[in-house]
Parts: C-alpha cells; sequence; structure tokens
C-alpha cells in the first residue's frame, strides 16, 4: 500500500510538471542579426529617404543657423539618433519590423514634399501649434523607420532618444517672446546693480557708451540673459536622467536644476564681466581684449557648470536595472523571414523614390536661395538702397538705412516726403521667413491701441494689410504690414484668435522669384490730443501714400 501510494505521488508531481511546463510560454524565437549586406540595405534607405525629406532638413538647417539660440537643435538631433541605435543594440539589433511603420514614413514624405503648399495650425487661445513644423514630420519619418525594420518593441523603448527629434527646434516661439525679453532686462538690472555695488555706478555717458553699447567689444545687455546655457544645461540634464534610469520625480529635478545651474552661472559671468570692465577702463590694450575675455570668461563657467552638475548627479547613483539579455541570434534567416525584410525594404525604397524629384527639386532651390543670400550678404549698404523707388507718386526718398540681426542685415527701409506732410516709411524684411513687423514693436513695448486687416488701393490695384493704430502719449502712428509676392499682397496674419481653431497658411517664403516678401509701411507724427481725430487723419494720409506703390514691383526687386 505504501508503495503504491508513493507511486501515485511520484506521477502526480509528474503530471503537475509536466502541466505547469506547458502553461509557461514558449520564449519567442530569435529575432535575425543583420548581416552587413543588410546593415548596407538599410543605410542606403535611410540616405535615399534623407532625400526625400531633404526640404525639412534644409529648412531645419536654416533655423540652427539663423539663430544661436536655437543652433543647439543641430546637436539634439544627432544624440538622439545614437540614443535610438544604442536602443536597437540592447535589443540585440532585432529585426521583427511592422508594415504599419509604412504609414509615418509615407507621412512624413508627404509632408516634406508638400511643405510650401500647406501649413496647418492648432490655436488654442494663445497657444498655437504647428501641426507641419520641421520637427514633426522628422519624428514620423525616425519613428517609421524604426517600426518599420526594428518593431515595435524597441519603437517603445527608444521612445525618448525618437522624442528627442521633436526638440530638433529647440525653443518655443512664445517661449522668446514670454521669457527671453524679460530675462534679457533682469540680466542687464543686476549687472547695473552690482556695478553700483562695486562703486563703479555706470552712471557717466563714458560708462553707459562702455558697459551697455558694442563700441567696447561686448554688449551686456541684449542677448545676456543666460538662456542659451540654460537651455544646453537643461538638455543636458535631461538626457543625463534619462541614461541613468532615475525615477520621475528625481529627473524632474535634474532638468529644473541644469536650467538653473547655467542661469546662475549666467549671472556670475556678468559680474565678472563688470569687474573686467572695472579693470580696464583706461587700459586700450584691455579694451580690445574685452570681446575674447568674454568668449573665455564664458567658456569656462560653463564648463564649471558643466562639471559641477556632472559630479552632483553623480554622487548618489539609484541602483539600476540589469539590462535585459540580449537574445541569441540565429546563424542564418528563415526563408519567412527573408522574404519579409526584402519586400519591406523594396516599398520602403520605392516610397522613398517616388519624392525623390521634389527632395532634389529642394536642395537645388535651397542652393539658389543659399547663393542669393550670399550674394545679399555682399551688398553694401548703398546698393540696397538702390533697390527703393527714388519715387512714389508725389512721395520722395529722403533717406534710406538698414538694420541688422544676428550680424546679417535683416531690414531696409526709406522714408519719404511730399512737401508738409508727415514722414512715411516703406520697408522690407530680408530673410526669406515670414515676419510681421506689428510683432517686432510689441516686442518692444509699443502696443496697438487698434488693429485690423485694412483694404488699400494700392499702385497694382486692391490689397489688405494688416494694420494698426498706436499712441504712446508722445507719438501717434499707423502702420501695416502684408506678405506681398510680384503677383498680388495678402495681410499677414494679425492676432490669435480666440477659442480653438485650426488655419491654413500655403504661403511660400523661400522660393526665390516668387517667394512673399514682408512689406510694411508707417507713418508718424506728434501726439494730439484728440486719438479719434489723429486715427482718421493718419488713416487717410497712409491711403494716400499707399496708393502710389505698386508693391509687386517692390515684392520683385527684394526677391
Amino acid at each position: 500500500m505504501k508503495s503504491g501510494v508513493v507511486s501515485s505521488d511520484v506521477d502526480g508531481l509528474q503530471g503537475s510538471a509536466l502541466a505547469a511546463q506547458e502553461s509557461i510560454p514558449a520564449p519567442p524565437p530569435a529575432a535575425p542579426h543583420p548581416s552587413t549586406l543588410v546593415w548596407c540595405c538599410i543605410a542606403g534607405l535611410v540616405l535615399v529617404g534623407a532625400i526625400g525629406m531633404a526640404s525639412i532638413l534644409l529648412k531645419l538647417w536654416d533655423l540652427w543657423t539663423d539663430d544661436p539660440l536655437k543652433s543647439i537643435g543641430m546637436l539634439i538631433v544627432p544624440v538622439g539618433v545614437m540614443l535610438t541605435l544604442r536602443v536597437w543594440r540592447q535589443c540585440g539589433w532585432e529585426l521583427r519590423g511592422s508594415w504599419w511603420g509604412l504609414f509615418p514614413l509615407v507621412l512624413a514624405l508627404l509632408c516634406s514634399a508638400f511643405r510650401h503648399s500647406l501649413e496647418a495650425r492648432v490655436l488654442a487661445g494663445p497657444i498655437g501649434l504647428n501641426l507641419l513644423s520641421p520637427k514633426v514630420p522628422l519624428y514620423l519619418f525616425g519613428s517609421g523607420l524604426v517600426i518599420l525594420f526594428a518593431g515595435w518593441r524597441v519603437w517603445r523603448r527608444a521612445w525618448f532618444p525618437l522624442a528627442l527629434l521633436l526638440c530638433a527646434q529647440p525653443v518655443p516661439y512664445r517661449f522668446l517672446v514670454y521669457g527671453d525679453l524679460p530675462l534679457q532686462d533682469l540680466s542687464a538690472h543686476i549687472a547695473r546693480s552690482f556695478a553700483v555695488l562695486i562703486g563703479f555706478p555706470p552712471t557717466s555717458k563714458e560708462l553707459l557708451r562702455l558697459m551697455f553699447t558694442p563700441d567696447f567689444g561686448m554688449f551686456i545687455a541684449p542677448g545676456c540673459d543666460g538662456v542659451r546655457g540654460a537651455l544646453t544645461m537643461g538638455y543636458l540634464a535631461l538626457i543625463t536622467g534619462y541614461l541613468k534610469k532615475v525615477s520621475v520625480p528625481r529627473w524632474i529635478a535634474y532638468t529644473v536644476g541644469g536650467v538653473a545651474l547655467g542661469y546662475i552661472f549666467n549671472l556670475i559671468r556678468l559680474c565678472a564681466l563688470v569687474l573686467y570692465y572695472r579693470i580696464a577702463v583706461g587700459h586700450p590694450g584691455l579694451e580690445h581684449f574685452a570681446k575674447w575675455a568674454d568668449y573665455i570668461l564664458g567658456g569656462c563657467l560653463f564648463l564649471m557648470a558643466t562639471v559641477l552638475f556632472l559630479w552632483m548627479v553623480s554622487r548618489k547613483d539609484p541602483a539600476i536595472a540589469p539590462a535585459a539579455p540580449t537574445p541569441p541570434s540565429p546563424a542564418v534567416w528563415t526563408a519567412q523571414q527573408r522574404r519579409q525584410f526584402v519586400w519591406r525594404a523594396v516599398v520602403c525604397a520605392v516610397s522613398s523614390l517616388v519624392f525623390i524629384v521634389p527632395g532634389i527639386h529642394a536642395i537645388r532651390t535651397w542652393h539658389e536661395s543659399f547663393s542669393a543670400q550670399v550674394h545679399h550678404g555682399s551688398i553694401t549698404p548703398a546698393q540696397l538702397n538702390a533697390l527703393l523707388p527714388k519715387q512714389l507718386g508725389g512721395y520722395t526718398l529722403n533717406r534710406a538705412w538698414q538694420e541688422n540681426q544676428n550680424g546679417q542685415i535683416s531690414l531696409e527701409m526709406g522714408a519719404y516726403e511730399r512737401g508738409e506732410r508727415d514722414e512715411a516709411i516703406l520697408g522690407v524684411w530680408l530673410p526669406t521667413r515670414a515676419h510681421n513687423m506689428h510683432g517686432s514693436w510689441m516686442d518692444r513695448g509699443e502696443d496697438p491701441l487698434q488693429r485690423h486687416d485694412e483694404t488699400f488701393l494700392t499702385g497694382e490695384g486692391l490689397a489688405q494689410f494688416d494694420t494698426a493704430f498706436y499712441s504712446d502719449g508722445v507719438t501717434d502712428s499707423i502702420a501695416g504690414n502684408g506678405y506681398c509676392t510680384p503677383a498680388t499682397c495678402i495681410p499677414s496674419p494679425a492676432r490669435v484668435p480666440e477659442g480653438f481653431t485650426l488655419t491654413i497658411d500655403p504661403t511660400d517664403f523661400e522660393t526665390r522669384g516668387t517667394r512673399a516678401v514682408s512689406i510694411f509701411f508707417r507713418i508718424d507724427r506728434p501726439h494730439a490730443g484728440d486719438q479719434p481725430a489723429a486715427f482718421r487723419e493718419l488713416a487717410s494720409e497712409a491711403k494716400e501714400f499707399v496708393a502710389s506703390i505698386d508693391f509687386g514691383e517692390v515684392s520683385r526687386r527684394f526677391q
């Protein structure tokens, strides 16, 4: 009896073990490991796809090289690509691609091919989102390639590196409006206060000229708010937190701390520059070395801030979960796996080749535009002034001048007179991108009392302009801004509409010969007590001035 009981128990245990083994799911088959030929195939497809995405990539390059604050984007994108490859390597270079990857891939190529024909913006009150901003197609393109060849598992694990592609435009425009300018004012105030504290008050005209104008070799007021350093430290902290796999609260603390550290060290830089001013005044050799002193102080302090941040975050390393073991790779692919990869590669190649013609056209257009910009860069102010009409009806060009942005001439303006009438200004925005002068004036503290789209009779027919009336108690002004091609003029976008709206803007600002050029007019006069009467008189004078201008011809001259 005992032996029978034991035998029965053993059989039961064996049966339970077999049942348990059957209930455990079998591990997934090992993913095929890419061979050299496969890697060459994928690299070729990426290259062809990049040509199809040329319009987006070249637009990003223009953004990065136009504004020093946005130039960090050219580092963020390669970091995102390298971290994505790192995740793929951790997954054993598996190739479990899905056909669903074609959807974001083709959508990205479509956005690139028709970027000049369609621009969609979602506006919710003061917040706007450009649905076809270059960063969105770039993210779709990267995600599509990962899903198509690596598969969903790699895509999910590479969520952060791919999200970095959305930071290709690293600074939102609203931040520049509501953050950059107030920080510039605060930084300049702190620099002045520190100068007073050390007994070097910038009260005399000479000291003001040295400290707050470019004559001394460095300019303390604009561009000194530390946003570039704080932004760089913020992204460094964001990537460091991801690599360390810290918790979300600690990750947020890293990022906020990095931004704060960058800004604090910028304030230290400003105070150090004030000390340098104090020492250098009266010593011509040190005065001429001021610009390099700014670079050296800024570079050393930023390096110190970076080292300090990395030391702080490495003091207490949280426990990092061990990486998942790399699945073994089979010696050869199965026939089905080989066929699936070949078909996905063929369809990807065909999809990319369909859009290679618009990509090549974008490259050629960009090259022509770049050559024209280089040519414009070599144009002297006198040559630019010659492009303005000398006579506009009864108005005669009295004087002309330019304004610079980031070391490049960005505005060409001319003042016209007719008898005893007020001086009327005609201006042209030179860079190949949209610009509304009302935004610039509001950034400088001029708020319009009235603003709406106004129809004017121009030298080539009826046209609408985004028109506003300004009055600051000293000067009354009327101004209008429009986007004019050689064929027509449209009003530049005015105020942000209230509520939730979707706007479509197909205006092309980049194709030389047919692009839209931002052109504005403005008339100023001493303040009159009766604002309604002043507005009526200025509006009447503006209609006379605008009626004498052929905006199509002005746009043609500045293509």
